[in-house]
């Protein structure tokens, strides 16, 4: 009896010659394809895959699982990897191979396999999630496997395979670079953008519009938050209301596109070490981003606040490197879940040529208190209790300083 592997099967070039490679190896091959909103026609994958001689395809749609397991925690915790990215990609990952490991126990399958290279972080955050979810499951990762390697040294090897094989593929060469897409962004890098001066064509951007070619009106919108969490959209222009999750994720980013918001372009660090530069659309989670940060200013606690702000590196840096079931990740997700009981409010946006900008934030449960801040009214405080603050706070840095002209002397 053949020994049986779930492949995560993208109906590429390399996962479908990987495919092929794996039956050629004796195994019984089941592909799995995430629906994770990325647009692409996935019973043409499908048949490709039964074509190539897959003995079963499951095709699980993970859409709004992606969204309120992966998206919104990632929004509660404000995070973004090294200040820009906003982990599209790297939130997609341990979902993908979530499933794989169920397809896996449902077949009884004592194998799991992926296509991404032993460069990249991907191989990362698959391979952790299954031994993390299955400590006893086998991985075959076919571009770290040694006789692989020998036989495909290249694009041009896949293709020669591919033809052999009567494996359909789609050669394009007008893309000289390679993209990964789901519901929360797209992702471009390698060919020609790994010169990292190399600019992608405003026409090759797919989630977004131009800023230069989006509306000359802003679209008003207003977000309400419940416990960190995006409960209603209101486009304040035509009176549009999205409550669902995974509706109104899809509604921001249709506002996102039309309005040319999200665009980035970094060079980063991998986890392997490598720098690695990308070009990211992420419409609809720069609106939610922008949002959730600021109803937090408004009604989370200062010093909760900049815990959390020295927490949410490390979060991020563990969604990014492929921890996302690990221990110190549940800890944080405890503590972040906690952070958010209170953050509860309206946030009121402006979407314009490429900017979200905040224009103002209302909260039942709001720490802000017009009299004590006001300029105008005394509101309880009494202005000369500042003068213990001060000079209590003073005193170590009048002895620092003491000291400092001594050493002088």
């Amino acid at each position: 009896m053949k020994q049986k592997v779930v492949l995560a099967y993208s109906g590429g070039l390399d996962t479908s010659v990987i495919l092929k490679w794996l039956i050629d190896k004796g195994f019984d091959v089941v592909a799995f394809i995430a629906d994770l909103g990325q647009e692409e026609d996935l019973d043409a994958a499908k048949e490709k895959a039964l074509k190539v001689g897959a003995s079963k395809v499951y095709i699980e749609d993970v859409k709004k699982e992606f969204v309120t397991d992966f998206i919104f925690p990632s929004i509660r915790a404000n995070a973004v990897y090294e200040g820009r990215y906003l982990m599209g990609t790297s939130l997609a990952r341990p979902l993908i191979a979530k499933k794989q490991i169920e397809v896996a126990k449902k077949e009884k399958a004592d194998f799991v396999s992926h296509g991404a290279t032993g460069k990249g972080n991907d191989q990362v955050r698959f391979e952790l999630t299954y031994y993390t979810l299955n400590p006893k499951i086998k991985v075959i990762a076919p571009w770290k496997d040694a006789e692989f390697l020998a036989q495909f040294k290249g694009r041009s090897d896949m293709l020669k395979y591919a033809d052999k094989h009567g494996i359909p593929v789609k050669v394009t060469k007008e893309k000289p670079y390679s993209t990964d897409a789901n519901l929360m962004h797209i992702s471009y890098e390698a060919g020609i953008l790994e010169d990292p001066k190399q600019t992608l064509d405003d026409e090759d951007f797919q989630m977004t519009k131009s800023p230069k070619e989006a509306p000359d009106k802003e679209t008003a919108i207003e977000i309400e938050f419940k416990h960190g969490n995006p409960v209603n959209v209101k486009n304040k222009n035509d009176g549009t209301v999205k409550t669902k999750p995974l509706e109104l994720f899809q509604y921001l980013n249709r506002l996102g596109k039309e309005n040319g918001i999200g665009r980035i372009d970094m060079v980063e660090n991998r986890f392997v070490g490598i720098k690695s530069r990308g070009i990211y659309e992420t419409p609809g989670g720069t609106i939610l981003h922008i949002a959730h940060r600021d109803i937090e200013g408004l009604t989370l606690d200062r010093e909760v606040a900049h815990l959390k702000d020295m927490l949410m590196p490390k979060f991020s840096e563990l969604v990014y490197y492929g921890f996302w079931y690990s221990p110190e990740m549940k800890f944080l997700q405890a503590a972040f879940g906690k952070s958010q009981e209170h953050i509860n409010g309206t946030v009121y946006l402006s979407l314009y040529k490429g900017n979200c900008s905040v224009t103002g934030r209302e909260s039942k449960d709001s720490l802000y208190n017009q009299d004590l801040s006001s300029m105008d009214a005394t509101g309880g405080y009494d202005q000369k209790d500042a003068l213990g603050f001060i000079k209590l706070n003073a005193i170590r840095l009048k002895a620092s300083s003491l000291r400092s002209k001594k050493d002088t002397y």
